[in-house]
């Protein structure tokens, strides 16, 4: 069902109260090493100030414990870079409902944003506690989602805000309102062939993923270190590698299901200590020696999975082929990234690491959509619903 955009109300003279997703990553000095998140909101932004409207932002940073006393998870430098951004001034509250909050929210103009500090540091939040919602719903005459790295997530500022203001217009907006339609398209009506690719650590965290993409996909290439538990269920030898012995059966019935269309690696590049020097072998898929633990696919994989990509019409990629943040095991993640880049298919890039691994790799402009969320854009591809999307306004 098709949700109301920003776009399409009236927003002059109103305040949008507008969750984001500004949880960007910071380094030690406190300072902002990627925006793409910031700059992926601005066209929301831009719709309400454009307008005549203003705006109260509210959004999480990191996993703070509780009130942040050292600054940590302030987003205070996002407020700063929000405003270089724009052009303009941006008010930065001092709490998220507090004094401060209420203070700089009543003295907003047309025109003007303030940015409300980290959700996360009142436990309220994460709860979906009511009346922390009825305070910053206050703070609004209209309420928008577009924070889609969140909207799997019915904390209060996705789910119980919107329900506290149901007599007032609750929006998508623009960046959700792209992500979940490229997302849709891809499961729904996907050109030919569809493709997935999956990696990552865990067995568990794609079982819901790969057995809704097995009635969906013509192929679902299989990298990261579930391939190894995989591996077992085939009764290959893995080594030291991380595995998942309690889903070794699981892995033998998603096997069986699959058929020709669940494609596992027919190499590995192995090293018998988890660091960049140590001693390393490429061997068959399944024959890992006992001191020595798969870290990438190998290049015979890489150059197979390419090979399929060329000519695939969508890809869906959500996790990375090995220990991508450690060369010289990020070369599967590097050639599958090759491959999506180089070829015509319609690329959705889920997120997460698979999406720290396309920008840093330069081929961000060269696919279709690089997700904001990688939990989100996989529990689309599970066919969940989000309630925070679904208790928004009908178009």
């Amino acid at each position: 069902m098709t949700k109301q955009s920003i776009t399409q109300i009236d927003v002059a003279g109103k305040r949008v109260l507008m969750r984001v997703d500004f949880n960007v990553p910071l380094n030690a000095a406190s300072e902002i090493t990627d925006d793409r998140r910031i700059e992926m909101a601005l066209p929301s932004i831009h719709s309400v100030l454009r307008r005549g409207g203003s705006l109260v932002l509210m959004s999480h940073l990191g996993r703070p414990q509780g009130n942040d006393d050292d600054g940590r998870f302030s987003l205070t430098p996002v407020a700063k870079r929000l405003g270089v951004l724009l052009g303009q001034d941006v008010a930065m509250a001092g709490d998220t409902v507090g004094d401060d909050a209420n203070a700089k929210v009543s003295q907003l103009v047309d025109g003007g944003v303030v940015v409300l500090e980290n959700l996360r540091f009142d436990p309220a939040e994460k709860s979906g506690d009511s009346e922390f919602a009825a305070k910053l719903a206050n703070f609004g005459d209209v309420y928008c989602n577009d924070a889609f790295g969140t909207c799997h997530r019915e904390h209060a500022s996705m789910v119980a805000v919107p329900q506290a203001m149901a007599d007032k217009p609750r929006v998508v907006g623009l960046l959700v309102e792209k992500e979940i339609k490229y997302l849709s398209a891809a499961i729904e009506s996907p050109k030919r062939p569809f493709i997935a690719i999956l990696g990552g650590a865990k067995v568990s965290d794609k079982i819901m993923v790969i057995n809704k993409l097995l009635d969906v996909c013509d192929h679902i290439l299989i990298g990261g270190a579930m391939a190894y538990t995989f591996a077992l269920a085939r009764g290959g030898e893995v080594g030291k590698s991380l595995v998942e012995p309690d889903k070794v059966d699981l892995a033998a019935d998603l096997l069986e299901r699959g058929g020709d269309v669940l494609v596992l690696p027919v190499d590995t590049h192995c090293g018998d200590d988890f660091s960049a020097d140590c001693n390393k072998e490429v061997v068959p898929f399944g024959a890992i020696a006992h001191e020595f633990e798969g870290l990438d696919i190998g290049p015979e994989t890489a150059d197979k999975y390419a090979g399929l990509l060329a000519n695939a019409g969508t890809v869906v990629w959500n996790g990375p082929m090995g220990v991508c943040e450690m060369p010289p095991f990020d070369a599967g993640t590097r050639r599958v990234a090759e491959a999506i880049a180089a070829s015509d298919a319609i690329s959705i890039i889920g997120g997460g690491d698979s999406a720290a691994a396309i920008e840093q790799l330069g081929f961000a402009d060269q696919v279709s959509r690089v997700s904001t969320g990688g939990g989100a854009s996989l529990a689309m591809l599970e066919g969940k619903t989000f309630a925070a999307v679904e208790l928004l306004d009908d178009e």
